[in-house]
């Protein structure tokens, strides 16, 4: 891997804050979310948080400077410095060890073991670097929000969405949902690169008015135009609801101050409850009717 001061683009004496600031503005840059199109986006993704891992600890920052690891936050080989024997044994770089005169197998002193030197010395490093590596965090959550109709918002449906992501999933609108409600999708969101772990997706339902109907609480309200002579005379008259029309009827002589209820019609709310569809009645009068206006006029005088 290149420098990582390289890879951030910063100063070797940059300060924390500045490091940091760095990281954020070219991680937004190089996300491979932002990035689709470019088949090395992930790479450079991966270099830039193997730069950050070393220049964002402060410890692994000081063992690069001083040479101690590599760019990838790996122990450096440092060699042992002069090689010579002394009588009855070998030195190497400050460490010593002896073979005796009449020891055990091979003629080695009892109980040691030059590989040791090299296992706690790397083993320890290698440690060092696990401990110091930031646990992978679960990635943000992503949001969105869902227009429904007030029937499915009623009834319940089934809707092929498109995530932020750009993933297309099946989704389920439960029955009886209100306007701003929050449903949680669970590892549906961004996947990290190199932790693996996915965020989730927040969508907010938002219930699309319906021009048929007024909400009051769990009841709905609706107005019906009647003719003038289906007003006088009664009959059976056609009600929208949101399952689909029903027949109502309505005495003779009805008004427009009349309001009648059909139960069970509303919206459905806490424990189960379900609201009322209140209808109430606007007369539609003829443009034009030279007998009805004889009449009115006779019953007038």
């Amino acid at each position: 891997m290149r420098d990582p001061y390289q890879v951030l683009g910063v100063a070797r004496g940059a300060s924390e804050a500045e490091i940091k600031k760095a990281y954020r503005k070219r991680a937004k840059d190089l996300h491979p979310d932002r990035n689709q199109d470019d088949p090395k986006a992930q790479d450079r993704f991966s270099e830039l948080n193997s730069a950050y891992e070393v220049l964002g600890d402060d410890t692994k920052r000081k063992q690069f400077d001083r040479g101690e690891i590599d760019a990838d936050g790996k122990p450096k080989f440092q060699g042992f410095e002069g090689m010579g024997a002394g009588r009855g044994g070998n030195r190497q770089g400050g460490f010593e060890y002896h073979f005796g005169q009449g020891g055990g197998r091979g003629g080695a002193e009892a109980g040691f073991d030059p590989s040791d030197i090299f296992g706690s010395l790397f083993g320890d490093a290698a440690r060092r670097a696990r401990a110091a590596r930031p646990e992978a965090q679960k990635p943000a959550d992503q949001s969105f929000t869902l227009e429904v109709t007030l029937a499915e918002a009623v009834s319940g449906a089934s809707r092929r969405v498109r995530l932020p992501g750009g993933r297309e999933v099946e989704v389920t609108i439960p029955e009886g949902v209100s306007d701003g409600k929050v449903m949680r999708l669970r590892g549906l969101g961004h996947t990290d690169p190199l932790s693996g772990e996915s965020g989730d997706v927040m969508m907010t339902i938002k219930v699309r008015p319906d021009p048929r109907f007024t909400i009051d609480g769990n009841d709905l309200r609706t107005r019906i135009a009647v003719p003038l002579s289906k007003a006088v005379l009664g009959g059976p008259i056609h009600v929208p609801t949101l399952t689909g029309p029903v027949e109502m009827k309505i005495p003779p002589l009805t008004g427009t101050a009349k309001q009648f209820r059909l139960r069970g019609k509303g919206l459905k709310g806490e424990k189960g409850a379900v609201g009322d569809l209140f209808v109430s009645i606007d007369i539609e009068m003829p443009e034009s009717d030279a007998e009805l206006t004889a009449l009115l006029k006779a019953r007038a005088g």
